[in-house]
């Protein structure tokens, strides 16, 4: 049964939006089944003020009306995304996780959507999909179509029919994230988890999100080598690391 919501937040360079992401998963909507809320932050060693932001907006008094639990951790050196996960994951007291992105290209508003399908009993795994429905800035072509290969390529190996399996937006319960190990540092940690959750047999749902996306100007970091080390990501987690 859901009781306790933790939301694991990697964080890298990120001082000109995280304290409005914070605010905004603070007072984002929720199901009946959450009784309490968790933000688990992880500092992969930004080289900006991300760090000093983060603890000045926790030591903030709130009126949010809502009792919030919140952990702060941080890297020594930049290990990557799925390494920050990993750290955010293993402190996690929650029954459900949710990764969120900190730079504001997902909405906190999806939450109910992305949590009603393990509230009613009828997933262990959600997606939440970039390519379902939901209003999304439109931006660069070239990006929709590696996605969409990305997608096609694990679908291939892992037989699912994901639309999105780059997406942030990941929701599990405990017992999905206790029977896998993760290994991947950087951003191979979606095909990973996507191979990983794809053997365990457990429900996956896919549900629509809205979609903010950056600009390389505005900040945006995935770039083409991303995209190789997500190809090899996708051999690797389904070919030939098994265990």
């Amino acid at each position: 049964m859901m009781k306790k919501l933790s939301v694991v937040i990697p964080v890298f360079n990120e001082e000109a939006t995280v304290t409005v992401l914070l605010a905004k998963v603070v007072e984002a909507p929720l199901i009946a089944a959450i009784r309490e809320l968790e933000l688990v932050i992880v500092d992969d060693c930004s080289s900006d003020s991300t760090w000093a932001v983060v603890e000045q907006w926790q030591a903030e008094p709130r009126e949010d009306g809502r009792a919030v639990e919140v952990s702060r951790h941080r890297h020594e050196q930049n290990r990557g995304k799925g390494a920050a996960l990993r750290t955010g994951f293993g402190a996690a007291t929650g029954d459900v996780f949710l990764i969120q992105d900190a730079d504001l290209e997902y909405d906190p508003g999806d939450y109910p959507t992305l949590l009603q399908p393990i509230g009613d009993g009828q997933a262990e795994v959600v997606y939440g999909s970039r390519f379902l429905g939901g209003p999304h800035r439109v931006l660069f072509f070239w990006h929709a179509v590696g996605n969409n290969f990305l997608t096609l390529l694990s679908n291939m190996f892992s037989d699912l029919n994901l639309t999105d399996m780059e997406t942030c937006y990941k929701v599990f319960t405990r017992n999905v994230f206790d029977r896998i190990t993760l290994e991947s540092d950087r951003f191979g940690f979606e095909p990973e988890f996507t191979a990983k959750v794809a053997r365990l047999g457990v429900r996956i749902y896919e549900v629509p999100i809205s979609y903010h996306g950056r600009t390389y100007a505005e900040g945006k970091k995935i770039g083409w080598k991303d995209g190789v080390a997500a190809i090899w990501s996708i051999f690797r987690f389904n070919l030939w690391s098994r265990s």
